[in-house]
């Protein structure tokens, strides 16, 4: 359970040290929500495979340098509105409410379904994080609209994949990684045209260590 945030003694000059209080509580949420997205693109970056492996792995990695640089300019913030940054692991699996991304090694179309799922959750508690700050501490919001800006870029690359020529997206109908994964698989088995798609997009998604939770972001 995450600890109630304290009121600072000091924060930065036209807000009170409750606002900077609640500020910060809500940078928290998204230092953790960063912080975890930036260890599931290493994580797919480690472990796509298959013939589209160089261009997705190639492209994951200024991905993660953008996010961690995010989470460094968000943990800065919070420091600077007076209040103490949670930065260690225990404190992120206390907070999350999400499970672990749920793919292990697979196929690159797979990952890419699954993390079409994973941004959404980031972008839209993002947004929600911006329009919470807005009234608040328009420079927090600022900061929040440049992320979105670049997030929301991401997520474009990896739907590109997963888009046909008609604009129709793989992934549309699902809300899990592993669906979408699923989806993506098929998508992509159709388009080179492999038969039994379903099977091998089970397989897929199926190589995952029994280290790993399930669940969905």
């Amino acid at each position: 359970m995450a600890r109630k945030r304290s009121v600072p003694r000091f924060t930065v000059p036209s807000l009170t040290p409750e606002i900077g209080a609640q500020v910060a509580g809500i940078l928290q949420l998204r230092l953790h929500a960063l912080n975890d997205l930036a260890l599931t693109l290493k994580h797919v970056h480690w472990n796509v495979v298959g013939p589209h492996f160089i261009g997705v792995h190639e492209m994951i990695d200024p991905q993660v340098d953008v996010v961690r640089a995010y989470v460094d300019e968000i943990a800065e913030r919070i420091a600077t509105l007076g209040t103490s940054v949670q930065g260690t692991p225990g404190a992120l699996v206390a907070a999350r409410t999400w499970d672990d991304y749920s793919i292990g090694r697979a196929d690159t179309i797979a990952h890419l379904g699954a993390l079409d799922v994973v941004y959404q959750g980031v972008i839209t508690d993002h947004r929600k994080a911006a329009d919470d700050t807005e009234e608040l501490d328009p420079v927090t919001n600022d900061m929040l609209i440049g992320h979105l800006h670049q997030l929301e870029l991401f997520h474009w690359f990896i739907r590109a994949h997963l888009e046909n020529s008609a604009g129709a997206l793989a992934t549309e109908d699902d809300d899990t990684e592993k669906g979408a994964a699923k989806s993506g698989t098929e998508f992509d088995e159709e388009g080179a045209g492999v038969g039994d798609s379903g099977a091998a997009a089970d397989a897929a998604i199926g190589r995952r260590s029994s280290a790993e939770a399930p669940g969905k972001k």
